[in-house]
């Protein structure tokens, strides 16, 4: 029998990775497909809607998008909060990460003059904002939800390591540095054993 089929860009960044995150995390032996940039206009009209991750699940059709890919996994593997109150709460807080990403994404784009006053507008503004509502609804920790991981920690993550890593250009690093519930959760699924077993590999 064919294994579960994860398809995302060659890098370990954003949604495609913390999709491979929960894959991992659920014990699932998947096959990771990393395309290459130069591949993608050739497959992107093959994909459920036209974009990546798409995971596929031998007898099922291809699921795309990442909060449902990480819903359906976290729900199979105990990753999602079984109280449906609890884990719609989650979902609101997947949905904040998919805002950030639908604002501070097309900037990736903009020539370097227009991006620069574009990016100094986020940092004057949205992402402080964002922070700040992300920081009301996370709970006492070390997680999003309490003392267990489920699939919206790893969204929380790739957010504030995106920024963190000093890479996204006129956007300090320090960025989420205040809001120390933001960076629990981040240094929490960093710490994770079973996300440092992702990262361990050879």
């Amino acid at each position: 029998m064919s294994k579960p089929k994860l398809i995302y860009f060659d890098a370990p960044v954003s949604r495609g990775e913390e999709c491979r995150l929960a894959l991992h995390l659920a014990g699932i032996d998947f096959e990771d497909v990393r395309i290459k940039p130069a591949d993608w206009p050739a497959l992107k009209g093959r994909m459920p809607y036209g974009s990546l991750p798409v995971l596929e699940i031998p007898g099922h059709p291809p699921l795309a998008h990442s909060n449902a890919i990480l819903v359906l996994v976290g729900r199979r593997h105990g990753l999602h909060p079984a109280d449906d109150f609890e884990a719609a709460r989650h979902e609101g807080m997947m949905q904040h990460v998919e805002d950030l990403r639908a604002v501070v994404s097309p900037t990736i784009r903009m020539p370097d003059a227009e991006k620069k006053a574009a990016r100094e507008a986020l940092v004057a503004g949205y992402l402080p904002q964002w922070a700040q509502a992300a920081e009301r609804n996370i709970g006492d920790g070390p997680f999003f939800g309490g003392g267990k991981i489920h699939v919206a920690d790893l969204k929380i993550h790739m957010a504030v390591r995106w920024f963190s890593g000093g890479k996204v250009d006129h956007i300090p690093a320090t960025i989420f540095a205040e809001y120390p519930k933001l960076v629990r959760v981040h240094d929490a699924v960093r710490d994770h054993a079973g996300v440092k077993s992702w990262y361990a590999r050879t």
